[in-house]
């Protein structure tokens, strides 16, 4: 929150509380992705950053497509003007999500073929850029989970460095996940994103 909801927390909690109580319940109707795409354009709207940064993701994570998202900030242009959606889209830009990137738009997910299967030791991590992507593959008993390096909070890019033991760190705000499961176990409440995984001829692919 701002330094100024925090005052107005500290100074008048009743009066905040039932305000944050009322923006939890106006949503209740609303079907996750459609309130997430509306939280999307609240905060372009505002020109908080953080707030983009925050439920852009959120919002892809609720099934959201990229075109889905871009089409809800151009359609919003009356309401948001032109100067507005150009700073968002910067926003979004220096985010660098690979969906969003021009080459991905509309593409349907396909398998990339990611590690051969005798370079991913049992019980260990590996880091791997494949195709565009950063990631992190955890082998255990034969079965392969692979996730993304990008933090579900605000998509920072998660180095193989803030790996250790089991416990992953994202540097930007501390949410810690333990990378055999992909839960998030430490500040944050959602876990790292996990991608379909399959092996063929000793080979092991990821989809997305």
């Amino acid at each position: 929150m701002s330094d100024a909801l925090d005052y107005l927390v500290k100074t008048r909690p009743e009066a905040m509380k039932s305000y944050f109580k009322f923006l939890k319940e106006s949503g209740k109707s609303l079907d996750p992705k459609t309130r997430l795409l509306i939280t999307v354009i609240t905060k372009i709207a505002t020109q908080t950053e953080k707030g983009v940064r925050q439920y852009l993701p959120q919002a892809l994570n609720a099934g959201a497509t990229p075109n889905e998202i871009l089409d809800a900030i151009l359609h919003a242009f009356p309401a948001l003007g032109l100067a507005k959606i150009v700073w968002a889209i910067d926003i979004l830009l220096d985010m660098d999500i690979p969906e969003f990137r021009a080459e991905n738009l509309g593409a349907e997910k396909r398998w990339h073929q990611v590690s051969a299967v005798d370079q991913i030791p049992e019980g260990k991590t590996r880091y791997i850029d494949c195709d565009g992507r950063s990631l992190f593959i955890y082998r255990n008993n034969g079965e392969f989970n692979i996730y993304d390096s990008r933090c579900p909070h605000q998509v920072t890019d998660i180095p193989h460095l803030a790996l250790e033991g089991f416990r992953l760190t994202c540097p930007k705000h501390h949410w810690a996940f333990d990378i055999r499961t992909g839960e998030c176990i430490d500040i944050g409440d959602r876990p790292l994103r996990r991608f379909e995984t399959k092996v063929e001829q000793d080979k092991l692919y990821a989809r997305w």
